[in-house]
């Protein structure tokens, strides 16, 4: 006689009790067609428990810790401001470096090809984005001769960010000459609860002396000037000097966990030699680490504000405490301005979930403009023309909770008004957005927005 199972018996728990059974059939054909039905459908309620309980742990992210109201007491010129920023965050804002403010794939990928080829040490690369196409075949091409002249070649690809998209004839042409190239978190069954978790850093380290970041992926997209609706307007940024150790070690973050060796030595963190004036900081952020510290970062950052905050970001979803951080700077007479993307953008969806949320800072005085030419992909925050956060973060959700994020946090009044006068330059390509105007859209936008705050979390 068969065993009786209890009602929603999941199957390895029927299997284990017809095995433990001394009656129990040998063959599946043995059992009743009862048993096998409550058996199938035991079997299907746990799996579909897994999945859900596996989707559930990607698709929801911590509610955004809620800071206590950041009062202004200092300005982000201040050496108080430097060592909250040095102290309570960290790294330290270290002095001696020199930022290069390089604009689109025009003057990004030849700056970062040129260091490459030169590269005599090591090369350390870490992208979202590395897709097939004639930027990614001229990179592979460089990575690999230096490779095959001998020097340590590492690059760290996300998984989800490339792996349909990219090219896995150059990957294995690369990997032929002895480029190591490791996928940050591909698809493993024991490893699902963490597949939401994405490296969204753009690094590239070269014998630990120069050092890039910013928004640009290695894809065709980012070729030209942003001429055109098919070519993104961006900004990438090349360090030298003691900050470039900082960024070395963002990179070692996600290699080490995903290879499992250190990479160490002077090749990869030579002694720190001055390179200019400016005070320097490579933020970096993690879910592991507690990700919510780059979103304290911008908070500090609003509140120290005493004259003028510009916010350039390709992703602007602020969350309630961020829009009233801006109203409070407005209330204190803070010149407040963002530029978004337009109607040129590569998620939808996300522009719909940002506009929903103007309303307050456009009541407030903020300006807000959507740039119009093409993809605005840029990240860049300057607070009073002295202070400039510039990197991969994203002014949303996914880059404060759910990302790996890496930015570079730049304490130089000569460097601050170089971002201000291109902040300029691209508000001359983008419409403003008027109180008026947001408010007189027609209801099925209105509605679609308040959608798209539905999925906010992963946005």
């Amino acid at each position: 006689m068969a065993p009786t199972l209890a009602p929603g018996a999941c199957r390895p728990y029927a299997i284990l009790v017809a095995a433990k059974s001394p009656n129990a059939p040998r063959s599946r054909r043995a059992l009743s067609p009862d048993a096998r039905t409550r058996i199938f459908w035991g079997g299907g309620s746990a799996a579909l428990t897994v999945v859900l309980v596996l989707l559930w742990s990607n698709l929801s992210s911590p509610a955004p810790p809620v800071v206590p109201t950041i009062p202004h007491t200092y300005a982000a010129g201040d050496s108080q401001f430097v060592r909250v920023m040095s102290s309570l965050l960290g790294p330290p804002m270290v002095g001696g470096n020199r930022v290069r403010t390089l604009l689109n794939g025009d003057q990004s990928f030849p700056a970062m090809l040129e260091a490459i080829r030169s590269a005599r040490r090591s090369i350390d690369f870490e992208s979202y984005i590395y897709w097939s196409g004639r930027v990614g075949r001229e990179f592979a091409d460089a990575l690999s001769e230096r490779a095959r002249a001998g020097v340590p070649t590492h690059l760290l690809i996300d998984w989800a960010g490339s792996w349909v998209k990219a090219d896995r004839t150059v990957l294995d042409r690369m990997r032929s000459a002895g480029v190591e190239i490791v996928m940050y978190r591909p698809l493993r069954w024991y490893d699902l609860d963490r597949i939401n978790n994405r490296t969204h850093r753009k690094l590239l380290v070269v014998d630990g002396r120069i050092g890039f970041t910013g928004g640009i992926g290695i894809a065709d997209q980012w070729l030209g000037h942003a001429q055109d609706k098919d070519h993104w307007r961006d900004t990438h940024f090349a360090a030298e000097g003691p900050v470039v150790s900082q960024l070395q070690a963002a990179f070692m973050d996600n290699w080490i966990e995903s290879e499992g060796h250190v990479l160490e030595g002077e090749a990869y963190f030579p002694p720190p030699a001055p390179a200019g004036q400016a005070l320097a900081q490579a933020f970096r952020s993690s879910p592991g680490e507690g990700s919510a510290s780059m979103r304290l970062m911008y908070l500090l950052a609003i509140a120290a504000a005493a004259h003028s905050i510009r916010i350039a970001n390709a992703y602007f979803v602020p969350d309630s405490q961020v829009v009233a951080m801006l109203v409070a700077a407005r209330r204190r007479h803070v010149d407040v301005e963002i530029i978004a993307p337009g109607p040129v953008l590569d998620a939808q969806l996300v522009r719909r979930a940002s506009r929903a949320m103007w309303g307050p800072l456009l009541e407030a005085g903020v300006r807000i403009y959507e740039y119009q030419p093409t993809m605005f992909h840029v990240k860049v925050m300057v607070v009073d023309d002295v202070w400039a956060s510039v990197g991969s973060t994203n002014f949303d959700n996914r880059s404060f909770r759910l990302n790996d994020e890496a930015n570079l946090n730049v304490l130089d009044p000569a460097f601050a008004r170089e971002q201000a006068r291109v902040f300029d330059e691209d508000r001359g390509r983008s419409r403003q957005v008027t109180l008026e105007a947001w408010r007189k859209r027609p209801l099925w936008e209105r509605v679609r927005e308040r959608w798209a705050l539905v999925f906010r979390s992963q946005i």
